[in-house]
């Protein structure tokens, strides 16, 4: 059975109704998934395909994170229809978003939906599930406090991944080990807040109606500061952006400085996804670091 007729039977059951569909046709989903854009009798819809063995449980994860974005209904994100397995390919179907232009003041509303979102909170600082970002594994056990977490859970399984892979020496550790033992120095107290987890600028499109969309997130309750951070590092969102996150939801002095801390995680999954040339930046943050404190 293909993907298509296994797709189709399972719109069927989540619809209640005959679903035929008209055209499919590739579109970009990513390094490691295959996509399309389904035309059916019942709608538009984006189906995700990838290896069910090698990525396991992947899209039903993705699938509970874009719920829990959906049901906290700040920022737009994708319909999901629900995810299944044909064989060895695991797939997941959503609503298909039509991409369009932004909006006059899409920066000022993404800012500000943003900001809305991170007010959603919990008590501890973690996620009911674990989940991935990217390709590689991402443990979600929750912790007490922000410090813990961000060293167990984020920097030390990839710091050990990065190691044991050739990718970093000793002496990388060490300045690892510095920074660690300063951390609850770091981040203001805060509670944790509701984080999309992979937040670059891939990772939201925009709609019909020129708003912007979350899509492929990486979802746990953590330090807001994660989000913003991430939304820096591979060019940065407009400037409005975070003038108009930081009017609705005032970030602690020094914020600017701490985007840098945030971006070792992120750093060091593109380390062990893509190799070397993202430890340059690694060794400079570490360094700063080493000379400011």
């Amino acid at each position: 059975m293909n993907w298509e007729t296994k797709v189709t039977e399972f719109l069927v059951r989540r619809l209640g109704k005959p679903v035929k569909i008209l055209m499919s046709s590739a579109v970009s989903g990513g390094s490691i998934n295959l996509a399309y854009r389904l035309e059916t009798t019942a709608g538009l819809f984006f189906v995700k395909i990838n290896d069910a063995f090698i990525y396991p449980e992947m899209f039903p994860k993705e699938a509970m994170g874009l719920k829990v974005l959906f049901d906290a209904d700040e920022i737009p994100v994708p319909e999901v229809m629900g995810s299944g397995q044909n064989g060895n390919q695991a797939f997941l179907v959503l609503k298909f978003i039509e991409s369009a232009s932004k909006g006059v003041k899409f920066w000022e509303d993404f800012g500000q939906r943003l900001a809305a979102l991170h007010k959603h909170s919990q008590s501890k600082f973690g996620f009911s599930h674990d989940n991935y970002i990217g390709s590689l594994y991402q443990s979600n056990k929750e912790h007490d406090s922000w410090d813990a977490f961000f060293v167990e859970e984020r920097l030390k399984p990839q710091i050990k991944m990065a190691f044991n892979n050739g990718k970093i020496d000793r002496e990388d550790l060490k300045a690892f080990e510095l920074f660690e033992e300063r951390i609850n120095e770091i981040f203001p107290n805060e509670p944790p807040a509701l984080l999309h987890g992979d937040l670059w600028s891939g990772n939201f499109m925009v709609n019909e109606k020129g708003d912007a969309v979350l899509v492929d997130p990486a979802v746990y309750y953590g330090h807001r500061e994660m989000d913003l951070g991430m939304s820096k590092l591979f060019g940065g969102f407009h400037p409005q952006f975070y003038e108009a996150y930081n009017e609705a939801y005032p970030l602690q002095p020094g914020w600017q400085q701490r985007l840098d801390y945030c971006n070792l995680y992120p750093l060091l999954v593109h380390v062990n996804l893509f190799g070397r040339s993202y430890l340059g930046e690694i060794k400079s943050i570490l360094g700063n670091f080493t000379r400011n404190n």
